[in-house]
């Protein structure tokens, strides 16, 4: 098939190489976010997705809005028999979603219809998930709504963040989304429609949101702060200063501790939460470097009425 792979973070990368190298499709072109300043200077720079494409030669295209005129006359011209998605970013108008003879095919990273939204990975470890997956499914109108052709599972580990989990999904649902297309080529694979029960929603989780709430039981501080690892990244204040929060481990052992009070030993800092004290693991202070929760607390030189808030 001739495809349009649309795409944008580094998570995307394993499906492209994955259609790039078949034998089977022949991406023609990539969908991506217009290019985004980074770094210190803010100069501009290219998304990870348009640059392995153009690595391999492949034309890029990046509209503003997928509805863009320019961009779907490109679209029609390049005859484009499916777009498979994987965290593109943008919003796909019905003008677009009717442009390929086989439509959008999307791979997101949860067991549909759980999780549908922007951060369904972050929200599975919030919320305590043991098991997760990813899905490839027709893309409708509706968010993340559209029938189911295939899914993966992957088990949440203990000490998962976001990240950590988000990588091997990537890397199951790159062949997950590679034996779809391969299904939907020769006919041998149809979409089921998504049940009506277990319906959730994943909406993408704002800084304001990964602000750690020691007031809260341990178990959800641990959470959080994994889920928030490594985006937008979970922080607290402390001394009236952003400090950005590393995962962080149970100390069910540990002396009872006001939230959000600190202790400090040689080789150990604790905070309080609700319900038990939890030891810090890494610290990055407002502009400064990450590093050890003990370096940190040597650092500051702690005193009785610091608290992390």
């Amino acid at each position: 098939m001739r495809l349009a792979f649309a795409g944008t973070p580094s998570t995307a990368l394993p499906s492209l190489r994955a259609l790039i190298d078949s034998s089977r499709h022949d991406v023609v072109a990539v969908v991506t976010r217009p290019d985004a300043p980074s770094g210190r200077g803010k100069q501009l720079h290219p998304s990870p997705v348009a640059q392995l494409a153009e690595e391999h030669g492949i034309e890029v295209l990046r509209p503003v809005k997928a509805g863009d005129p320019a961009f779907l006359e490109r679209l029609r011209a390049l005859e484009i028999d499916c777009c498979p998605v994987v965290a593109y970013g943008n919003l796909l108008p019905q003008s677009a979603l009717d442009v390929p003879r086989l439509g959008w095919v999307n791979l997101h990273f949860s067991l549909l219809p759980a999780w549908r939204g922007a951060a369904p990975v972050q929200h599975a470890i919030l919320h305590g998930d043991t098991i997760t997956g990813a899905a490839t499914f027709q893309i409708v109108k509706e968010l993340d709504a559209g029938p189911v052709f295939g899914v993966t599972t992957e088990e949440i580990a203990v000490g998962d963040t976001s990240g950590t989990l988000l990588e091997r999904l990537s890397i199951s649902g790159a062949g997950l989304l590679a034996a779809t297309l391969d299904g939907i080529e020769d006919g041998t694979l149809e979409a089921r429609p998504q049940p009506s029960d277990g319906v959730s929603f994943a909406p993408k989780i704002t800084v304001d949101d990964a602000r750690v709430p020691w007031t809260s039981p341990a178990m959800h501080v641990d959470r959080l702060i994994r889920a928030c690892t490594p985006n937008p990244g979970a922080w607290s204040s402390f001394r009236d200063q952003r400090v950005k929060i590393g995962p962080v481990r149970p100390a069910p052992s540990a002396p009872a501790l006001a939230p959000g009070a600190i202790s400090a030993t040689k080789n150990t800092v604790l905070v309080g939460t609700a319900t038990g004290a939890v030891e810090l693991g890494e610290v990055q202070p407002q502009g400064k470097r990450l590093m050890s929760a003990g370096e940190w607390a040597r650092g500051v030189r702690l005193t009785d009425e610091d608290r992390l808030a």
